[in-house]
């Protein structure tokens, strides 16, 4: 029972007692004020929440649209760096690429170069050994043919039955034989200079051959 409860008793025996307003004597309540009066307490305080309500939304609605702003903007900056990075990567490569293929075109020309320098050096080797060939086997032709011609010309001196005009007349043609000899000794001569001059002079020919195409290298 509620005079068993402690708390009860505690309030019992400490709260002040209750006492109903009394209505003044004379004096009408108007029940139907009171109740619009409420009403009306009860109405601005909807409104006050209401107003209350809006203007949180609104607060949240502004933030709401700053927080898509700045996640839309940092979205473009992220893809403008990706742009930015793609853009620099596609130079890279194309600077890779340009590199590459001067290296190799630089490359090809060094052999076609090299092609060029062994194909005229072939050619002058080739073209100085048919020479000196042709210069040999026409050397022996002459060297056998002369040879000829002096065993045909050397015959037995028999002076034992001439007289003395016979005697000058075979001394002077041995004279001319003589001279005849001379002059051949000099234009073999002449002829060993004109091939020893041909030999010195093949590097040079050979160089000159080359040097266009070194020059045209150095140019580049």
């Amino acid at each position: 029972s509620c005079y068993s409860n402690p708390v009860m008793l505690y309030f019992r025996a400490f709260a002040p007692p209750i006492t109903v307003p009394k209505i003044p004597e004379g004096d009408k309540v108007d029940f139907d004020d009171i109740q619009k009066k409420r009403q009306e307490k009860d109405l601005t305080e909807l409104q006050s929440l209401i107003e209350a309500h809006f203007i949180q939304r609104k607060k949240d609605e502004e933030e709401l649209i700053a927080l898509v702003n700045r996640i839309e903007k940092r979205r473009a900056e992220r893809a403008e760096q990706q742009r930015i990075r793609a853009e620099q990567e596609k130079e890279r490569q194309v600077r890779v690429e340009e590199k590459e293929r001067k290296e190799l075109e630089e490359a090809r020309k060094k052999l076609d170069e090299d092609a060029k320098k062994k194909k005229a050096l072939t050619n002058m080797t080739q073209q100085y050994g048919g020479q000196d060939g042709k210069k040999g086997a026409k050397k022996q032709t002459e060297r056998e043919k002369k040879k000829k011609i002096l065993a045909e010309r050397r015959k037995p001196l028999n002076i034992d039955h001439l007289n003395e005009d016979k005697l000058k007349e075979k001394a002077n043609e041995l004279w001319q034989w003589l001279l005849t000899l001379e002059a051949e000794k000099f234009d073999l001569g002449e002829k060993l200079k004109r091939q020893k001059y041909d030999v010195s002079t093949l590097p040079r020919d050979v160089h000159v051959a080359i040097a266009p195409h070194s020059i045209v290298r150095k140019k580049k």
